[in-house]
């Protein structure tokens, strides 16, 4: 018969909290960089494997993808990108969590506000990264082109 000692070692205690609070300071740093045109620094919040899944255009999965889809939003001096969390939640774990917010872009002479879903995972050196990245408009989809 298998006896089970009443010493066995149980998983170290996560701080969720302070976990939500790191992800919450990362993404408001991130938001920062993009409003601030500054496109590397918005890339360096992704971890190396990560996917971004932009309105109206193909899966970015690769640097140079991700680089691409973001250079609309954050480059041009005409456009200000930026966003804010209403909720994030940390796994039991503390290694993944997901963040959903609103997002604004105000392009001159257009804007667009929508939502967003980001997946972070703790990466081998303690820092969190996104790994999966959607977002998508609230407004209604263009009218198509007259003939």
């Amino acid at each position: 018969m298998l006896m089970l000692s009443s010493a066995c070692s149980t998983a170290p205690t996560v701080d969720l909290a302070a976990e939500e609070k790191a992800i919450r300071d990362a993404d408001v740093q991130w938001s920062k960089a993009a409003s601030s045109r500054d496109l590397n620094t918005t890339l360096s919040y992704y971890s190396d494997d990560a996917s971004v899944f932009p309105p109206n255009a193909p899966l970015a999965n690769t640097k140079d993808s991700i680089k691409a889809a973001w250079s609309g939003l954050v480059g041009p001096p005409d456009v200000t990108t930026s966003w804010e969390e209403t909720k994030i939640e940390v796994a039991k774990t503390g290694d993944m969590a997901w963040a959903m917010g609103t997002y604004k872009i105000d392009m001159k002479p257009a804007a667009d506000k929508g939502k967003f879903v980001e997946v972070w995972k703790k990466q081998a050196d303690g820092k969190w990264k996104c790994v999966a990245d959607i977002f998508n408009s609230d407004l209604p989809p263009a009218a198509p082109a007259a003939k």
